[in-house]
């Protein structure tokens, strides 16, 4: 097959109207399209819905490959189906980024407990079960620092909860969800475990230690494949306290994304980290190989505390692979060729 005949869909959750509408110059992803046109591939938008599943499905199996941006959870909805639909693409030749196997090795919560002895780690666990998190949380929060709980799977912020113990009542705790516009709450903490399940529906739930120097921002790395396209820098205080003596509505909110080029001369420690230490240490660790890495995907850092020479350290926060936007213009260039390289290896293996 010719390279001016490849065809990859861009994908991405809608209803009926935006997929009977939409133009991908009028998208936010037009920018990703004029890459991948510039080095020769043909992007088609691919409005996906559960609602009409079997009519995408009929569309990716005409393409060469589909990169998606659908989130965890999507206007209430799940990706079940959507997962089901990608693998069974996938398993007929179609080329998919992030593939679903592939997400729930690495673009899940889980990736924090399952890489903890890596140099990015901290102190994590994992409760299987909300019986799990009730038998063991109060026993780390009697030991005096705050704790954040998060969902197997969710994005901005939801799922994600801030569990300070109260040093003057072990049995009151103060609670903050990460979400935009939450407000910390003081609660027994048997109210809060009681509750837990409504919380907490299905999957495992992960324990990670608070960091302290979050108000200090976190660092996003893009990366294309295993390689640095980018950064992201972020005042993150979504779980960050209010002010002494003041109110929960006056504690900070989150602060913009600043997007920077791998270039960019602060960074290029944690740059050289992702690329000869981390990501290496991770597929070896995940049992992965390079080539099931999504093209686009990026993960989140947290400032740890310095080390005995004043330098930063870092701790994963998370890793997303399932719907990455925005991203610096950077990565453009970057994912367009790696996904028409990807393609093209597919074609040749075919002939």
């Amino acid at each position: 097959m010719p390279i001016d005949n490849l065809k990859i869909a861009l994908l991405w959750h809608g209803d009926r109207e935006a997929r009977d509408s939409v133009r991908l110059e009028d998208h936010r992803l037009a920018a990703t399209a004029a890459a991948l046109k510039a080095v020769g591939l043909e992007p088609e938008a691919a409005v996906y819905n559960d609602d009409f599943v079997n009519e995408v499905k009929a569309q990716l199996l005409a393409v060469a490959g589909v990169l998606v941006w659908v989130n965890p959870i999507e206007q209430g909805r799940d990706r079940i189906k959507l997962d089901t639909m990608l693998g069974e693409v996938a398993s007929q030749g179609v080329f998919v980024s992030a593939h679903p196997s592939t997400i729930q090795k690495m673009g899940t919560k889980e990736v924090l407990h399952r890489t903890k002895g890596m140099s990015w780690g901290s102190d994590v666990h994992l409760y299987r079960s909300v019986e799990e998190l009730r038998n063991q949380l109060p026993g780390r929060l009697a030991e005096g620092k705050p704790r954040v709980l998060k969902r197997h799977r969710g994005h901005s912020g939801n799922g994600v909860w801030k569990i300070t113990p109260n040093a003057a009542d072990k049995d009151r705790i103060r609670v903050r969800h990460a979400a935009r516009g939450s407000l910390e709450e003081e609660l027994q903490l048997e109210d809060f475990l009681s509750n837990a399940e409504t919380l907490f529906p299905g999957g495992p739930i992960i324990d990670q230690e608070y960091q302290d120097r979050l108000s200090d921002g976190m660092v996003r790395c893009y990366l294309v494949r295993d390689q640095v396209a980018g950064f992201g820098h972020q005042e993150v205080n979504a779980l960050y306290p209010p002010p002494a003596g003041g109110s929960p509505e006056d504690a900070p909110q989150p602060g913009p994304r600043l997007y920077h080029p791998p270039s960019k001369p602060e960074f290029q420690a944690i740059k050289h980290r992702m690329e000869k230490e981390w990501v290496p240490e991770m597929l070896s660790v995940l049992g992965m190989q390079v080539e099931e890495l999504p093209l686009l995907w990026d993960a989140d850092f947290m400032l740890g505390q310095k080390s005995d020479l004043g330098e930063d350290t870092y701790v994963l926060c998370e890793i997303n692979v399932s719907s990455v936007y925005p991203y610096p213009e950077s990565a453009l260039e970057p994912l367009a060729i790696a996904t028409r390289d990807r393609l093209l290896a597919a074609v040749i293996s075919d002939q």
